[in-house]
């Protein structure tokens, strides 16, 4: 190169490089660029383009001597084999030497368009970044056809490197200004989302110096963000706080591991209780990268912790009385057993349930009960050791769980014994609803817990079946379990499924028992229910009339018998074998009786079976009109107007009403077999007899003898002027379609008796 040219080259050089060290516009350099070489070469007609590289396409930078319409035309030309020679320098990314743009296959798709533009020639170099990746193409074009010589490479080879400096430092300008343009979109992105966080994220020193607060506002806060920060947590909290922060700090940096943890702390929203998450936080600040910080999220929890207290109150505490439930209870329990299975204790489970408090709510209501309830809570709890647990399982039952009483069965007894005392006398005082006072009592079923009973499941129900010994012996009395108890309770409970499987299968039916008067003629009817299981056969009332009483189910049976009352009566009366004085008899019960369903079934039933009422014969024990004589009488009054009969049954058996017999509105009487059984000894049997009889007279009331199995009886009844009869003499109860053949073909007075 000549000393000539060489001067001028490094004369651009230096305005070039002065203006790319500046910061000046690429533009503005590259066209320094272009217009620095064109000065240099000898040829004047040399012209100077410079296209960048973006993805597989070139677009123009600067070509200040070449016209603008051949630039824009070729702006945004694909890279690739055959594209002229700046197309196919950047495809292989070497120089490619164009003497004559006419014949070059190069340029088969664009010499028109350079040749209109006077361009004959075309040298183009690829510029290469120092990682030697494509920034864009360098390139000469002259107006003639025409080689390079190596002087001419040599000073383009200066000039392409000029180009890569300013093209690589702008890509790096635009890389590092988008790079700062993404950290200020994501800073005020950061901003934004702490502004509506609602969590507290606090930046905190190693030694405990609020360095930074985001997120909520200050009333998580102990003072506003502006006074916290710098502060030490040492400073501004009290000690007992200050210490848990500090360890949790040092945990989470010498650990390196997230912490999770629950704390509480008086803020000016009052007394919070945040869900603490920190994390060790490395070279937070430039000035000091060795300084060690963490960075600790608090979440305001004191609405869910609140909800989760209430969830397990409600999980583990009775509403009413905020007692333990039975879930808390069972728990405990399951507890208590291990314990004794280890230590070999002896505890005991104590299954209280009130006498007859069904009374209380019935006349008063529910409200009244459960006042009721609450009081008896509070008085059990104040008898009972801190160590105990005292639990309501459910409506008027309580359940005492004593879990250390002795070590020996004998001290457990006697134990035990000693705390049923005590929970009977905090019955002594009356329990005052309102104005009333009501005297209660309860039953008590205990069980001990020992290497004998030692699951859970069986404790409960040993004590309940205690407590049902306690009910049979007159209720206000306490007794431990006895295995007997619960193998018969546990064959009631079978029973009880097994009635309600028949229940559905309309196993249960009437059977008839005829009654006659003196003169032998047909009067009416006795209805009694029968069991006619699949697999045992016919079963007596005494084996399930009781179950059925416990647990709800004798109106299902008795409305089994009510319809085939009906159905017989209607049979009867198409057969015109009966009149309107014709009646049958059912018994109800004290629970039925007791019921607000029963006129509702007993009308609903005549109703659909178009039954006069007066053909109904409602069954009564004396016991159960001893008992609220006021709602007896209203109640029987109710049934009576609608045209139903009342009798007494099994007269002389119960409590002595006498006092109130003339004020229930009863119009029949009839004598227990019991009696009937001894009437010929001419002794007690004997005048029970004729005094029920004559009592009935003097009150204008029917009295019918049942039981009546030998002619000697029926003959002596008859002498002392008994009004009817029923019995094995007359017939043994029958099932509807034999009662149906048996009173057709004995209709007559005289076939009766034989």
């Amino acid at each position: 190169m000549g000393t000539d040219r060489l001067k001028k080259l490094l004369s651009h050089q230096q305005g070039i490089l002065s203006k790319i060290a500046l910061g000046a516009p690429l533009n503005e350099v590259l066209t320094e660029i272009c217009l620095s070489i064109e000065k240099i070469m000898d040829d004047e007609s040399a012209r100077c383009s410079i296209l960048s590289a973006k993805g597989e396409q070139l677009f123009h930078c600067a070509a200040p001597n070449i016209h603008p319409e051949y630039c824009g035309l070729l702006n945004g030309v694909y890279i690739g084999p055959k594209v002229g020679s700046c197309g196919t320098a950047a495809f292989s990314k070497s120089r490619i030497i164009v003497e004559n743009i006419e014949t070059s296959p190069l340029w088969v798709d664009f010499k028109d368009l350079a040749l209109k533009f006077d361009l004959k020639s075309c040298w183009s170099t690829p510029i290469m970044s120092t990682q030697a990746d494509l920034l864009g193409t360098f390139a000469i074009y002259h107006s003639s056809p025409k080689a390079p010589s190596e002087q001419e490479l040599e000073l383009i080879d200066f000039f392409v490197h000029f180009s890569s400096i300013a093209l690589e430092k702008s890509n790096e300008f635009e890389k590092a200004k988008q790079l700062v343009a993404n950290l200020q979109h994501s800073n005020e992105k950061f901003k934004a989302f702490t502004k509506v966080m609602p969590d507290l994220i606090l930046i905190l020193s190693e030694d405990g110096i609020y360095t930074d607060v985001y997120g909520t506002s200050n009333e998580l806060l102990l003072d506003s963000t502006m006074d916290i920060i710098g502060q030490n947590v040492k400073d501004l909290l009290p000690q007992k706080d200050a210490q848990m922060i500090m360890a949790v700090i040092a945990k989470t940096l010498s650990t390196n591991d997230m912490q999770i943890f629950e704390y509480e702390l008086n803020v000016p929203k009052g007394s919070i209780v945040f869900e603490g998450r920190a994390a060790a936080l490395d070279h937070y600040h430039p000035e000091n990268p060795k300084k060690r910080h963490i960075v600790w999220m608090a979440r305001d929890i004191s609405i869910r912790k609140k909800a989760e207290q209430e969830v397990h109150k409600l999980a583990f505490y009775d509403p009413l009385t905020n007692l333990p439930n039975r879930r808390m209870l069972s728990d405990r329990l399951n507890t208590c057993v291990e314990s004794i299975k280890s230590i070999k204790n002896i505890g005991a489970l104590l299954f209280l349930d009130l006498d007859n408090f069904k009374r209380i709510n019935d006349s008063l209501g529910h409200s009244a009960g459960d006042e009721v309830l609450v009081e008896l809570s509070k008085r059990l709890n104040a008898i009972i050791k801190s160590s105990d647990t005292l639990a309501r399982a459910g409506g008027d039952e309580f359940i005492i769980l004593l879990e250390d009483i002795g070590e020996n069965t004998k001290q457990a007894i006697y134990e035990c014994e000693s705390v049923a005392k005590k929970i009977q006398s905090v019955f002594h005082d009356n329990f005052e609803v309102g104005e009333l006072a009501f005297q209660v009592s309860c039953s008590i079923g205990i069980c001990l817990i020992d290497s004998v009973n030692a699951q859970t499941d069986n404790i409960l129900k040993f004590a309940d079946t205690a407590m049902y010994r306690s009910k049979k012996k007159g209720g206000n009395s306490s007794s431990f379990y006895d295995p007997a108890s619960q193998t018969m309770l546990e064959k009631q409970t079978e029973l009880e499924t097994d009635i309600v499987r028949a229940i559905a299968s309309d196993e249960f039916c009437a059977y008839f028992q005829p009654q006659v008067n003196t003169c032998g003629d047909i009067i009416g009817a006795e209805a009694l229910i029968r069991w006619n299981h699949p697999q045992r056969g016919l079963i007596a009332p005494n084996e399930f009339i009781p179950i059925a009483e416990q647990y709800g189910l004798i109106q299902k049976l008795q409305n089994a018998v009510l319809r085939d009352i009906c159905i017989l009566i209607n049979e009867l009366k198409e057969a015109s074998a009966i009149d309107d004085s014709f009646s049958v008899s059912i018994n109800i019960s004290q629970s039925q009786f007791n019921s607000s369903n029963l006129k509702k079934e007993l009308f609903s039933t005549i109703s659909e079976f178009d039954i006069r009422a007066s053909q109904i014969k409602l069954e009564i024990t004396e016991s159960m009109i001893s008992n609220d004589i006021e709602y007896t009488i209203k109640q029987m009054k109710e049934l009576i107007a609608a045209g139903f009969i009342f009798s007494i049954d099994d007269f002389g058996t119960g409590y002595s009403c006498l006092a109130y017999l003339s004020a229930f509105p009863v119009k029949e009487l009839k004598i227990d077999k019991s009696f009937i059984d001894k009437i010929l000894d001419n002794d007690i049997g004997f005048n029970i007899a004729q005094t029920i009889i004559s009592l009935g007279k003097s009150l204008n009331l029917a009295v019918v003898a049942e039981g009546v199995e030998t002619a000697e009886q029926y003959d002596l009844l008859k002498k002392m002027n008994i009004d009817s009869m029923q019995g094995y003499l007359i017939a043994k109860p029958m099932d509807k379609e034999r009662y149906l053949k048996w009173h057709n073909a004995k209709n007559k007075p005289h076939d009766l008796i034989t």
